[in-house]
């Protein structure tokens, strides 16, 4: 292989490797996308409904204005400040996960777009207020947000791709590339 060639093999892989998180336009637009859907919808329902009101008044799917100074589920309550550290935490993690996970599959950067735009979007209310705006509520389930949604589903879907998947990676490792790129050179 020429010098050259193996130049133009160690670039495309650079490009996959960690870097910044945000070079990656599919992580970067879901995680925008869905804090700003957070953030937004939890503006609209502070500005339009008192803490406790539900639309409709009854019914399996409702909207009901409530706060949550504690984690998923109402743990935790009044935990603001260990659940802010968690909270960057792990967002930290999210990052490193990403970073040094070798998969870089689509099906994953959306994941990690989803977990991102949703820590971010619940630690902006911890932040700000103390506590977290929620408003979705469906049936016995407690209320919960977008914020909450979008963690739930990257998760699940992580963990499903990982499991379907094997862990195994759709991009080929560098030596890979080296090695299919010295048979094809010579």
């Amino acid at each position: 292989m020429e010098s050259g060639e193996k130049t133009e093999v160690v670039e495309r892989r650079a490009e996959r490797q960690p870097g910044t998180i945000w070079r990656d336009w599919i992580v970067a637009a879901t995680a925008v996308a869905a804090l700003v859907a957070d953030q937004v919808t939890k503006y609209l329902v502070r500005e339009n409904m008192a803490i406790g009101e539900s639309w409709p008044a009854e019914g399996f799917f409702r909207l009901t204005h409530g706060t949550n100074s504690g984690s998923a589920f109402g743990l935790f309550q009044d935990q603001t400040v260990i659940l802010t550290i968690a909270s960057v935490f792990a967002i930290g993690f999210i990052i490193y996960f990403y970073r040094s996970h070798s998969d870089r599959s689509w099906i994953t950067k959306f994941t990690v777009g989803l977990l991102l735009g949703g820590a971010v979007g619940n630690l902006i209310d911890r932040l700000i207020a103390g506590r977290v705006t929620d408003f979705i509520d469906v049936g016995p389930w407690p209320i919960f947000n977008l914020a909450d949604s979008s963690i739930t589903v990257g998760i699940t879907l992580l963990i499903a791709s990982l499991i379907l998947t094997g862990g195994k990676t759709e991009e080929p490792s560098m030596s890979e590339e080296v090695e299919s790129s010295d048979s094809y050179g010579r």
